[in-house]
C-alpha cells in the first residue's frame, strides 16, 4: 500500500490547521481598525499607513530569526513562544496612549505571525507525502483566509460594546487559544520519512554532515541561490500582486466614487470566492502539477489588474475584482507548495526561514511600488506595473517550475 493511500489529513487536521486558523483570526480582527486606533491616537493619514505597514515589517525582519529558533527549540515551543509575544503586543495596543506604542505593539504582532507561518508550513512539509504536500499546504493558507475572514464580523459585535479595544480583545483571546493548543501538540519526529518522492531515506551519516553544514544562512544561500534567484523571484512577485490588492482596490474604488460600505461588500465577495477554491487548487497542483496552477494564477491576476484602469462603473469594477479574487484563489497554498519542493530535508526551517523572507520583500514592496508610481504617473501607470509583474512571474513559472 502507498504511503498516500495510507496517510489522511484528518489525522493531523488539529495540530496542523488549528493554530493557523486562530491566528488567522488574531489577524482579521485587527487589520480593519489599526489605521483608526493611529487616527484616534493623533497619527497622520501617512503615519497610520506605516503603522499598519508594520506588520509586514514585522514579518520580514523576524523570518530568519524564526527559522533559526524555530529549527533549535521545535515548532510547538516556537509557537507558544510567539503566542505570548502576540498577548503582549496586543496588551501593548490597548493601552497605547501615542501611535509610536501602537506602532511597537503591531511591529510585534507581525513577529508573531512570522512564527506561526515558519512552524506550520514546516511541519507540514515533513509529515505529509510529497504527494499530497500541495492539497496539505493550500488547506493551510484557506484555513488562515477562513481566519482572516470570520473574524471581523466578530470583533464587529464586541466593537459595539467595546469600542476599538474590542478587536484587540478578541485577538488576545484568540492568540491565547493558539498558545494553548500549541502546548497540547507534540513535537513532529522529524524521520524526514516523506521527503523524498521515490520514498527513499536520506543516509544517516550524510544527513548529519548536510544539516552541520547549513546551519549558516550563508552556506544554505550559496548552496540554493538558483532556487532563490528564479522560483523565488517569481514567489515574492506573486506576493506582491498579492499585497498590491489591498491599496489598488480602495485607491480605484475613490477614483470611480464609490464609498467605503461598497468597498467593503466587495472585498467580503472576493474573499469569499478566494476561500471557496483553496482546496481544488491544491489537488490540481498535485494530480497534474504546480505549472497547472501557477500560470493560470498569474496571468488571471495580471489581466485583472491589467483591467481595473478601464473600470468606470460600479458593475465593470465588481466584474474584475471577482475576477481577481478567483485568481487569486486559483493560487492558494502556491508559494508555501514550491518553497516546500525547493526545501532540503535536513536544512528545512532555516531555508523556508530564507524562503519567506524574499516573499515578504514582495509583500512589502508590492505597495510601495504602486504608491511610488502613483505619485510620479499616476495611479493608472502604477496598477499597470503590477499587472506586467504578474505576466514576469508567469514567464519565471514556465521558465523553471518543473512541469510534474
Amino acid at each position: 500500500m502507498s504511503t498516500t493511500n495510507q496517510f489522511s489529513l484528518k489525522k493531523i487536521a488539529v495540530a496542523a490547521y488549528g493554530p493557523s486558523l486562530l491566528f488567522g483570526m488574531v489577524e482579521g480582527a485587527i487589520y480593519p481598525i489599526i489605521a483608526l486606533t493611529a487616527r484616534d491616537l493623533g497619527a497622520s493619514i501617512a503615519q497610520a499607513g506605516l503603522i499598519v505597514a508594520l506588520t509586514g515589517v514585522g514579518a520580514l525582519v523576524n523570518n530568519i530569526p524564526a527559522s533559526l529558533l524555530t529549527a533549535r527549540f521545535g515548532e510547538r515551543r516556537a509557537m507558544i513562544g510567539a503566542a505570548i509575544l502576540a498577548i503582549i503586543a496586543l496588551m501593548l495596543c490597548v493601552s497605547a496612549a501615542t501611535p509610536i506604542v501602537l506602532g511597537v505593539g503591531i511591529f510585534m504582532v507581525g513577529m508573531a505571525q512570522s512564527v506561526f507561518s515558519l512552524a506550520r508550513q514546516t511541519y507540514l512539509t515533513d509529515a505529509v507525502p510529497v504527494s499530497m504536500r500541495a492539497r496539505a499546504l493550500s488547506t493551510l493558507g484557506g484555513v488562515v483566509r477562513i481566519g482572516l475572514f470570520i473574524s471581523p464580523f466578530i470583533s464587529a459585535l464586541l466593537m459595539q460594546f467595546m469600542g476599538l479595544q474590542g478587536a484587540y480583545w478578541l485577538a488576545s483571546i484568540a492568540a491565547a487559544a493558539a498558545g494553548a493548543l500549541a502546548f497540547t501538540l507534540p513535537d513532529l519526529e522529524r524521520d524526514n520519512k516523506y521527503s523524498a518522492p521515490d520514498g527513499t531515506r536520506d543516509n544517516a551519516a550524510d544527513t548529519k554532515q548536510q544539516a552541520a553544514n547549513s546551519r549558516r544562512i550563508s552556506v544554505l544561500v550559496r548552496q540554493y541561490r538558483r532556487s532563490f534567484a528564479t522560483l523565488g523571484i517569481a514567489c515574492m512577485l506573486v506576493a506582491a500582486l498579492r499585497a498590491s490588492r489591498q491599496i489598488v482596490i480602495p485607491l480605484w474604488a475613490t477614483h470611480i466614487m464609490l464609498d467605503a460600505a461598497t468597498v467593503s461588500a466587495i472585498y467580503g465577495a472576493m474573499g469569499a470566492i478566494d476561500m471557496l477554491l483553496f482546496y481544488p487548487a491544491g489537488k490540481v497542483m498535485d494530480r497534474f502539477g504546480r505549472q497547472w496552477v501557477a500560470l493560470p494564477c498569474m496571468v488571471t491576476m495580471g489581466t485583472a489588474f491589467a483591467l481595473i484602469p478601464f473600470t468606470t462603473t460600479l458593475f465593470g469594477f465588481v466584474l474584475v475584482i471577482l475576477l481577481l479574487g478567483f485568481g487569486n484563489g486559483m493560487g492558494s497554498g502556491l508559494v508555501m507548495t514550491v518553497g516546500a519542493d525547493c526545501s532540503p530535508a535536513h536544512a528545512r526551517p532555516q531555508f523556508l526561514g530564507l524562503w519567506r523572507f524574499i516573499t515578504d520583500i514582495g509583500t512589502c514592496g508590492g505597495p510601495l511600488l504602486v504608491s511610488t508610481i502613483a505619485a510620479t504617473a499616476g495611479l493608472a501607470t502604477g496598477i499597470g506595473a503590477v499587472s506586467a509583474m504578474g505576466f514576469t512571474a508567469a514567464a519565471i513559472f514556465w521558465k523553471w517550475l518543473p512541469r510534474r
